[in-house]
């Protein structure tokens, strides 16, 4: 019996033993709860092993790659575009007016190769629609030197009052509605909030142009009729008639040049400037030199400062190309001269020309060239000018505000949001939009087939309503 009884003990340890090792690897009830509890998978054959931890050819095929970057910016912006189409006969006539002028397109192509990766790079980062990295073209012609008859400037055409509600300084020496950093940032901010207020992009550019105050109250009076408040409903100015269709041509031109007959120059995804600050008072010719470059470019790059003269108050910055920096600050390092040679003069009562142009050592001929001062900008008691630095004097650079300008009724009312009795714009389904009269619209004044480009790039800016 006792041989029995061993036998069967010996034979119950077997079992459980082999039961056990068929087991997943577990915590036992003789480990230690409050060790740290570790998880270990159950035993698999060699062979299996070594297939796990190498993947197959196939999954290694399909692991995912880093995304690779466009090597064209223009790239970047026909991935961004997120407007709705528009195929109406203006788009059709503005697509003819710019693949005619295939001079007047590289222009504006040449200029925004300058800014347009700073641009595009706000746009996204603002979710916005790279359509609005076009804006500038249809502005500007992409020249931020342009001015318009309605006082609007820079590559944004700000006029003075909307630049200084969105924190563009303005003043003697400086028009931050020209500096493109500037300007560009107060342009988002302001499409941002004018989107924000009608929640359509096509009335936020209309408002961009027209203003949201006329775009406000055109939408008022199609609710007290019971029309439709959408872009292609309002009645309007023939110009912001014009202005959507215009981006959009402009926009299905780059979006494919090559239907249009247009050659689209590739720019760069990649910055093609430096901001850099300027600690002391500058001439804006040594600057240029300093960095080795034309003129010309110098203040295409840097059209903020109205004067010979850069005004630093020790936070000024200027815009050059990368590849001119490192010169730039090892010229400037190096110059044991003068920086300034140009300073403020403002008329005193009773002074003359004659008078103040033979203080400084200038001719009256050349102290009018260099302030404009013509039977338009007469001389006059109180006006600042630029005279020359006398030697070894500290030049005289005062703060001095803005020249002022007069802006029409007309505009002002435009930029006057406040409308009685408006409600929130509830855009008409294509059913009820149907049952119901169109607003009657305004004729389009010119045909685009037939219009000339400008002679100059500062003309063509817009007459906005900024």
């Amino acid at each position: 019996m006792k041989k029995i009884a061993g036998r069967c003990a010996l034979i119950t340890l077997t079992t459980l033993a082999a039961a056990c090792a068929q087991l997943p690897g577990e915590m036992t009830a003789t480990e230690d709860a409050s060790a740290p509890q570790t998880y270990h998978q159950a035993a698999v054959p060699a062979e299996m092993v070594t297939a796990q931890n190498t993947p197959p050819a196939a999954v290694v095929a399909e692991t995912p790659q880093a995304k690779i970057p466009p090597k064209d910016v223009w790239e970047r912006v026909r991935n961004g575009y997120s407007m709705k189409p528009m195929d109406t006969d203006l788009v059709r006539q503005w697509e003819n007016f710019y693949s005619a002028k295939p001079e007047y397109f590289a222009r504006m192509v040449d200029r925004s190769s300058h800014y347009l990766f700073h641009i595009i790079e706000e746009i996204e980062r603002r979710k916005m629609p790279a359509e609005v990295a076009l804006l500038p073209m249809i502005e500007s012609a992409y020249n931020p030197q342009a001015y318009s008859k309605a006082h609007a400037s820079g590559l944004w055409q700000f006029i003075p009052s909307t630049g200084k509600l969105y924190g563009l300084r303005q003043n003697w020496w400086y028009d931050g509605r020209r500096d493109v950093i500037a300007a560009t940032n107060a342009a988002l901010d302001y499409l941002e909030k004018l989107h924000s207020m009608f929640n359509d992009w096509e009335l936020a550019l209309a408002s961009y142009n027209w203003g949201e105050g006329a775009v406000s109250r055109a939408i008022a009076r199609n609710q007290a009729k019971g029309l439709p408040t959408d872009y292609a409903s309002l009645t309007m100015p023939a110009e912001t008639r014009n202005y959507l269709p215009k981006l959009i041509a402009v926009k299905n031109i780059i979006a494919d040049p090559a239907r249009f007959g247009v050659k689209l120059a590739s720019i760069p995804n990649e910055p093609y400037f430096e901001v850099i600050s300027v600690k002391q008072h500058i001439d804006v010719k040594l600057a240029a030199k300093f960095a080795g470059m034309p003129l010309d470019e110098f203040r295409f790059l840097n059209p903020a400062h109205n004067k010979p003269v850069i005004k630093s108050d020790g936070s000024e910055t200027i815009v050059l190309p990368r590849s001119q920096v490192a010169r730039f600050m090892t010229n400037l390092e190096n110059h044991d001269k003068p920086l300034v040679t140009w300073q403020a003069h403002t008329v005193k009562a009773g002074e003359k020309p004659e008078k103040i142009a033979a203080s400084y050592g200038i001719s009256v001929t050349e102290l009018k060239q260099v302030n404009n001062i013509s039977a338009k900008n007469k001389f006059r008691t109180g006006l600042p000018l630029l005279v020359p630095v006398k030697d070894g004097a500290t030049p005289n650079l005062p703060d001095l505000p803005a020249t002022p300008v007069t802006l029409s009724k007309a505009y002002k009312a435009a930029r006057t949001s406040h409308v009685k009795g408006a409600k929130p714009v509830k855009h008409a389904t294509k059913t009820t939009a149907a049952k119901r009269s169109p607003a009657k619209r305004a004729k389009t004044p010119v045909k685009p087939a037939k219009a000339k480009p400008p002679a100059k790039p500062a003309v063509v800016a817009s007459q906005s309503r900024r």
